[in-house]
């Protein structure tokens, strides 16, 4: 056993964690890089709380994953504790034995993942058979528990989750996807019973499922994720640190207080994030970076804020309040500016901009192809010009006769810096006689044309656009992502020079801009 345990603890390249296909892209497995970057923010911060100490000298401790996949945070666990317990407990398989079965859990998210952890683990899929390297566990899964969890309907969702029940009813030959962590009412009850006595973990770490599909489109999903934070956080641990995408700093479906929640929360010690989702996942997409947290029970203050990108910390991490904001400003030097623009205390943009459908036309509502007597609105839709007469204006039909300015309803999504935010064309000045269906949105209705011509250029901005960005994490477009960018008279053209010069922003800060927003060069007026 001592040959066994010492192969399954030490340090392998290449590792067999970082070569295994993920389920999906919603069931993501971590990889053991971004794992023990986690393990050593933890490690950072007990010492800190704690005088000094060490958490792996400690016996005590107790760990527990609740959305263990590969078992690689099981893993590294047990490693660092296989090292830091040598002089409390000399032995190796004896060492080995006590972490095994008094400090290490995991809930699997499916039969597969708790199989392939507790191979990992244990050097066997069953904890009790002869080549495990752990030897008092009382049952086949060991520490690493699964069992078939099945939705809660009520009608058409689940009470738990809000699956929907015509994509996850499901026969017993599929997985069902009811994560059994996030399907209880009672969650120190439930691990209770999983594992047989009153359980206080002191340590919640992982990197739960991200998202379940609303319909058979990727683009429709549902998040999941910050439930397994807000269960976990019922548990009371004294540390908790996991994996999610970016996107509920600033949007996310139904997140909207989770965010808050996260956000007002004193207790956040530090988020280290990853610009781009590459840095933390080399294989897989997570639109709009993915990150980190690490949240202490007993801790009150500002947040640590660390930005990855292209490998490598940039920038220095900084204390910040996260509650500044109604979302999260991602980079330090960004919330640097925008404090000085929010100084100011002016009207934002967004209140010119108009809600989803403008005119009540939906994107697949055409006119006819030539101008007539009783057809002559021209109306802009997805890749076409058509006609239409005003009757057919559902909502707003005093605003087709004024100037405006429209934006796609959707616009460049990509993350690779400097970014466009507009496609090549940008905003656009729509004149009297002119309507559009939902692929467009009204930024502004303008007094006159010279007016619309001085909004568009304003919104082509560097400035403007940066401001957008802080809120832009997916191609979506819509009136809150204006929320940060100041409302100016149009009495004049602004000029970026003119802009940074109001807001007396610095050179290095405009050189910061200069990398973060692309020039342009504008096809059309």
């Amino acid at each position: 056993m001592s040959e066994q345990a010492s192969f399954t603890l030490r340090n392998r390249n290449p590792d067999v964690l970082t070569c295994i296909a993920n389920l999906s892209n919603d069931e993501v497995f971590t990889p053991p890089k971004l794992a023990k970057q986690m393990l050593d923010s933890l490690t950072q911060a007990w010492a800190e709380d704690n005088n000094g100490a060490n958490i792996w000298e400690d016996t005590n401790v107790k760990f527990l994953d609740p959305s263990t996949k590969s078992g690689v945070f099981l893993r590294e666990i047990t490693a660092r504790l296989t090292t830091g317990l040598e002089n409390k407990i000399p032995n190796l398989e004896n060492r080995v034995e006590h972490i095994l079965s008094k400090q290490v859990f995991g809930i699997g998210i499916s039969k597969l993942t708790s199989l392939l952890a507790r191979r990992s683990l244990y050097c066997s899929k069953n904890a009790k058979g002869e080549n495990s390297i752990a030897k008092s566990l009382k049952s086949e899964d060991g520490n690493i528990w699964f069992k078939r969890t099945e939705h809660s309907w009520v009608g058409e969702k689940c009470k738990f989750c809000g699956a929907k029940k015509g994509v996850f009813d499901r026969t017993k030959d599929l997985e069902s996807h009811a994560y059994a962590f996030i399907h209880t009412s009672n969650i120190k009850r439930t691990v209770n019973e999983i594992f047989g006595e009153n359980m206080q973990f002191d340590v919640i770490i992982g990197n739960p499922p991200y998202q379940l599909k609303d319909s058979g489109h990727q683009a429709s999903a549902r998040p999941i994720y910050q439930k397994f934070i807000e269960q976990a956080i019922q548990l009371e641990p004294r540390y908790l640190s996991m994996v999610t995408p970016s996107r509920w700093f600033s949007g996310g479906k139904g997140l909207d207080q989770f965010r808050l929640n996260q956000l007002s929360n004193k207790q956040m010690k530090e988020i280290v994030d990853f610009i781009v989702d590459k840095d933390a996942f080399p294989k897989i997409n997570v639109n709009g970076g993915v990150n980190y947290f690490l949240w202490a029970k007993d801790y009150k203050g500002d947040c640590k804020i660390t930005t990855v990108e292209q490998g490598r910390v940039y920038g220095q991490p900084i204390l910040r309040s996260l509650n500044e904001f109604d979302i999260f400003v991602r980079r330090n030097e960004a919330a640097q500016i925008l404090r000085k623009v929010r100084s100011q205390a002016e009207p934002t943009f967004d209140k010119h901009v108009s809600s989803l459908k403008p005119f009540g036309l939906r994107t697949f509502f055409f006119g006819e192809d030539n101008k007539s007597k009783n057809k002559d609105i021209k109306l802009y839709s997805s890749g076409k010009v058509t006609w239409i007469s005003k009757e057919e204006i559902v909502t707003n039909e005093l605003w087709v006769d004024k100037w405006k300015v429209l934006i796609p309803r959707a616009t460049d999504g990509n993350e690779n810096y400097p970014l466009p935010i507009w496609d090549a064309r940008g905003p656009v000045v729509s004149g009297p006689g002119e309507a559009c269906t939902e692929t467009y949105l009204i930024a502004s209705i303008a007094k006159n044309q010279n007016d619309a011509e001085m909004i568009r250029d304003y919104m082509r901005s560097k400035f403007f656009r940066f401001l957008v960005s802080l809120r832009k994490i997916t191609q979506d477009n819509k009136s809150d992502l204006f929320s940060f960018v100041p409302s100016l008279a149009m009495d004049k053209k602004w000029t970026d020079e003119e802009l940074y010069s109001r807001y007396k922003i610095s050179n290095d800060e405009i050189d910061f801009i200069n990398k973060m927003i692309r020039t342009m060069e504008w096809k059309g007026e």
